[in-house]
């Protein structure tokens, strides 16, 4: 509860337990009120980074004890945490930024909290990944969230191919240095024609959202320096569960008879939302064949 007089968060009663807190993404002022009654009133944060955690508490006047847990110190910690928690403490659990344990550290103490009979406690609030979703304008109601794809090319597209047929919106993290080359790789394993969406700085003074097929943003991105900050992918499922050749090549032949094979190609890549380069291939091939 905000304390009109001294506008500092009052503590509450907490059960004990490990409270999952979901923190702002970019915005301070996405923070739940209920989220700040759990900091405010928890025996101790465990943060990936105190020092960025601390920016928040700063915000909104609480002084609460912090300890870092990350990937670097997370076997070490656990036992601590459990041990805390078995002692009756209650036990906040934030990230950087976001709903922890989505590409955070936290799954195995969580699990292992479950394990030891501890109550976990989730405090929602943002998400990139929903964040970046609902902006989009591609389906939402089914996606998947696949995190960071792998950093080398190879690996990538194997990761891309085994996720191609898959009929859900897919959303990935990525790093605004390797956008380029992902962006390629997604091209090559999905589709230049698919529907996509890069989503960057979400909820802060930048944010960005920019949607076309993937040949489209390759284009754009090609101009332009690797953009900074967080960055959201997302691919759209496949064209209407995938177009078959015929009904490309019937467009085509269509769109042949009055216009040129360069203004056919434009027109069936645009009403259809395929890549035109691939749209482009279906025609000399038509060319051939006649």
């Amino acid at each position: 509860m905000l304390n009109q007089n001294t506008q500092a968060w009052a503590k509450i009663d907490l059960p004990t337990g490990l409270y999952i807190v979901s923190t702002p993404i970019g915005n301070l002022r996405d923070i739940t009120l209920r989220a700040l009654d759990t900091l405010a009133s928890v025996d101790e944060i465990y943060a990936e980074d105190t020092r960025q955690t601390q920016k928040l508490l700063s915000c909104y006047g609480l002084s609460v004890k912090q300890t870092s847990y990350n990937d670097h110190n997370a076997a070490k910690r656990r036992p601590e945490v459990i041990g805390k928690l078995k002692d009756g403490k209650s036990i906040a659990l934030v990230s950087d930024a976001g709903t922890p344990l989505i590409s955070d550290p936290g799954w195995k103490l969580v699990t292992e909290s479950i394990d030891a009979g501890i109550e976990v406690i989730s405090v929602p609030g943002a998400s990139a990944p929903l964040a970046g979703l609902v902006v989009s304008g591609l389906p939402s109601d089914r996606f998947l969230f696949a995190g960071f794809l792998p950093s080398k090319s190879g690996a990538r597209r194997q990761t891309l191919r085994q996720l191609s047929e898959v009929i859900a919106t897919l959303i990935f993290f990525e790093r605004g240095s390797r956008l380029s080359d992902t962006l390629k790789d997604i091209g090559e394993a999905l589709g230049f024609g698919r529907r996509i969406v890069i989503a960057r700085e979400l909820t802060k003074f930048f944010e960005e959202v920019r949607r076309g097929t993937v040949e489209e943003i390759i284009d754009l991105q090609d101009n332009q320096d690797a953009p900074k900050g967080e960055i959201v992918v997302l691919v759209g499922p496949p064209l209407e569960q995938i177009l078959d050749t015929a009904t490309i090549d019937a467009a085509l032949r269509k769109a042949m008879r009055t216009l040129s094979v360069k203004n056919a190609v434009a027109e069936v890549s645009s009403d259809l939302g395929v890549a035109r380069r691939d749209c482009y291939q279906r025609a000399i091939l038509i060319n051939k064949e006649t």
